[in-house]
């Protein structure tokens, strides 16, 4: 899990970049990345995984997220059918500190920006809304997209229709002080979450006694690495559960030896259990 820095340069006569594109999915590339622009990134249809933070789900009949400064990502076009669309929007912080936050009608944006750091998704009306008006962004004026950018951003701010995606992992602080040492941990973890996982081989690969690393872990990412680990876990038996595998099959294939246990720690993270999710998801409904 490869964490790359992404270089982003304003479009010309313009303070952001706006990126619009079609691309099918077979060719679609994408990287766990982070950079230290807000972004929000639009998903007008189709269905995918969605990759920010510890936050690794799929998401159904398009999406809509506004990712903060330095909260890795990748782009969403993973696991998406035939043509995959996409709308980003990536704004330097200055832009909105010196422009759009020293105007008073503004002043609902400052909250949102907080909240942006642990990555926002948003859902209902509000999605529908700044869908339609991020497909129209590439149509306006410098001028015109300016103005549009910050009534979708306004219109954000006031929405209740999201969900923070990691509400208790802060790694953009975490990444910028520890890069190196985070990317090892989080490279072991996706290539062995399937199997029995030694902390003491972790604590090695960050060139610390289990102890410290225990310690280390906890400081850094708010989150003791056996919670982490089982987040992770749990996220990823979520798209083999819709994949119409049994409870079992999942619970082996994310690194659990005992279907009650997984249970136990699926109900912890989702408020739910595996059953109820599958049913959930096989009647068609958006389960958050």
């Amino acid at each position: 899990m490869k964490v790359e820095f992404e270089v982003v340069q304003p479009d010309e006569g313009s303070s952001f970049r706006l990126i619009h594109q079609k691309v099918q999915a077979e060719y679609y590339t994408w990287e766990y990345h982070y950079h230290p622009e807000y972004e929000i990134v639009c998903v007008p249809t189709g269905d995918g995984t969605r990759h920010v933070g510890n936050h690794f789900c799929n998401y159904e009949n398009g999406d809509l997220v506004f990712i903060g400064p330095n909260l890795p990502h990748s782009g969403f076009g993973l696991n998406a059918h035939t043509l995959h669309e996409e709308v980003v929007v990536q704004i330097k912080q200055d832009v909105l500190t010196n422009s759009l936050l020293s105007i008073p009608e503004m002043a609902t944006i400052s909250a949102m920006l907080d909240k942006a750091r642990c990555g926002m998704a948003f859902t209902g009306q509000t999605k529908e809304i700044v869908t339609k008006k991020l497909l129209q962004l590439s149509k306006l004026a410098p001028f015109e997209r300016f103005i549009e950018v910050a009534g979708i951003l306004h219109l954000m701010a006031g929405s209740e229709e999201y969900e923070l995606l990691n509400p208790e992992i802060m790694l953009p602080a975490a990444l910028s002080k520890n890069n190196v040492r985070l990317q090892n941990i989080f490279t072991y973890v996706e290539q062995h979450f399937n199997e029995e996982i030694d902390i003491q081989k972790v604590a090695a690969l960050a060139n610390l006694s289990l102890p410290s690393f225990c310690t280390y872990f906890k400081k850094v990412m708010k989150i003791t690495f056996t919670d982490f680990l089982n987040h992770y876990r749990i996220q990823r038996s979520c798209i083999l559960l819709q994949q119409d595998k049994t409870i079992a099959e999942t619970c082996f294939e994310c690194g659990f030896n005992n279907v009650t246990y997984f249970n136990k720690v699926f109900k912890k993270f989702l408020n739910t259990t595996p059953s109820e999710f599958k049913k959930t998801k096989s009647e068609g409904l958006k389960y958050a």
